[in-house]
């Protein structure tokens, strides 16, 4: 059993940068295909990006293409979420999934076997 933690989330101005970290409290998340998803209050839940297990590949949402770049470092068992170029319309709630197998869509959060707790990120104007 894997558990999540999310941390690195806050509050910045518009044109800002967070990085987020995702490191498991247990189990471990280096052998495993990543994703980040974010929630904004009365949206739906959407890929933001995503990393392979070995940070060969990686996927990202075209809101984001530019201006996130995720990583990870797996002799620290973490994964990262650098974002730069923050907009308002990034304010959500973070949260970093892990796959057991390799998502066929990796936007599609169903596939995704453990979660995090979220982290706050708040972009203001």
């Amino acid at each position: 059993q894997v558990q999540l933690v999310e941390s690195g989330g806050g509050s910045v101005q518009a044109g800002g940068s967070l990085r987020l970290s995702c490191a498991p409290s247990r189990g471990t998340a280096s052998s495993r295909f990543v994703g980040w998803f974010r929630q904004a209050p009365g949206k739906e839940r959407e890929g933001v990006a995503a990393i392979t297990s070995g940070g060969i590949y990686t996927y990202y949402a075209d809101s984001v293409k530019g201006r996130f770049t995720v990583s990870r470092d797996n002799a620290k068992n973490t994964v990262y979420l650098q974002m730069n170029s923050l907009k308002p319309e990034d304010t959500a709630v973070y949260y970093c999934a892990a796959a057991d197998k390799y998502p066929s869509i990796w936007y599609e959060g169903g596939l995704y076997n453990y979660w995090g707790q979220g982290t706050q990120v708040t972009v203001s104007s």
